[in-house]
């Protein structure tokens, strides 16, 4: 088993090096959706393409005065299953994905719908990550700028409304955050 994850690891740093920034994207979740876009090289060439390929593209299922839409049941089942799986990941451990769910279920949306709109934002995620890879910032300078000004982790993380361990996570790249990195920043550079 650790042969064959070392080859897979391998496989993934030549081919899509920076697809595993992405949160809640393993080896195992990686290497299925290389499988699947290398599979059906004509299927990708868009956006919409990939979300239809990989079974995340919305139907409308409109009747009457109600609009809403409904998942693909078509697409690579096993890529579906990929991205379900980050879906699940980040409605566990992602900060942004659980404040965006509070939201949407405030606005009265199911959980089914909720899921459809994560996995069509993480199919695009994905997509752009493929096409035009972004390597992840680098945390480890935050660390660093927060110690030598003699911030503690848990003085940063009461003042940014974070746990302590997110904040550790963030800084020592075992998690990706864009949106938060940027956030945390801009609040190292303030004080």
């Amino acid at each position: 088993m650790a042969l064959i994850d070392a080859e897979l690891d391998a496989i993934l740093t030549i081919h899509a090096p920076m697809l595993r920034d992405l949160h809640g994207v393993g080896t195992d979740v990686a290497s299925q959706l290389l499988v699947t876009v290398g599979d059906n090289p004509e299927r990708v060439g868009t956006e919409a393409q990939f979300a239809a390929l990989v079974g995340v593209a919305p139907i409308p299922a409109s009747s009457g005065k109600t609009s809403r839409h409904r998942l693909s049941r078509g697409g690579d089942r096993q890529a579906n299953k990929a991205v379900h799986h980050v879906a699940l990941v980040r409605m566990m451990s992602d900060t942004r994905t659980k404040t965006y769910v509070v939201r949407r279920r405030g606005e009265g949306k199911s959980t089914k719908e909720i899921m459809r709109c994560l996995k069509r934002y993480i199919a695009r995620e994905i997509y752009n990550q493929l096409l035009h890879p972004q390597p992840a910032p680098d945390a480890g300078a935050l660390r660093a700028l927060r110690k030598t000004k003699n911030i503690t982790l848990q003085a940063a993380a009461d003042n940014l409304h974070v746990w302590p361990s997110a904040l550790s996570r963030l800084e020592r790249g075992h998690t990706r955050d864009d949106l938060f990195h940027q956030r945390y920043e801009h609040w190292l550079n303030e004080h």
